[in-house]
């Protein structure tokens, strides 16, 4: 998809792109750090609807919600391209003996050879987690290796 970048003098960045359906979406990121969502009209370019602001804290949060599953779906299509590579997700049960405990406690790439490549939590996606990243309660485990190594470390986690 091609997004068009076009400078604001003291405003800031429109951001211009079509989608699937054929819709002109604009998204202005103003200097101030809040963002507006711009419809066009079909019939004239140039006249376009305000339809939401997001102050810059709701705009995180937007890009976290849309952007964990595509984490996730980004490592599932990397293992079809790698024979024997497999991504699976764990979620961390409250009962687990991990919880409140850093990553590298749990030894789980040392044990099983899968790795943990994310973290997600809540709307908030820990790419790369340091072994220090305490775990949490409902925190989603993004897991590579083998389909042998992920059931180890799914046996780790809820134990």
């Amino acid at each position: 998809m091609d997004v068009n970048e076009v400078l604001l003098p003291g405003v800031g960045l429109r951001y211009e792109f079509v989608n699937a359906d054929g819709d002109r979406i604009g998204i202005v990121a103003r200097r101030s750090g809040t963002f507006e969502v711009i419809g066009y009209s079909m019939t004239d370019p140039d006249e376009g609807e305000l339809l939401f602001r997001l102050t810059a804290a709701e705009a995180d949060t937007v890009a976290e919600i849309l952007g964990a599953p595509r984490i996730a779906e980004r490592f599932a299509d990397l293992t079809k391209e790698v024979p024997g590579l497999s991504a699976g997700q764990i979620v961390v049960p409250p009962a687990s003996d991990h919880v409140g405990q850093p990553l590298g406690h749990t030894r789980a790439r040392t044990r099983t050879g899968a790795s943990v490549v994310a973290i997600v939590r809540g709307g908030e996606v820990i790419a790369s987690p340091p072994p220090d990243e305490v775990l949490r309660d409902g925190d989603v485990l993004v897991v590579i290796g083998t389909h042998e190594g992920i059931t180890g470390v799914r046996a780790i986690i809820e134990s």
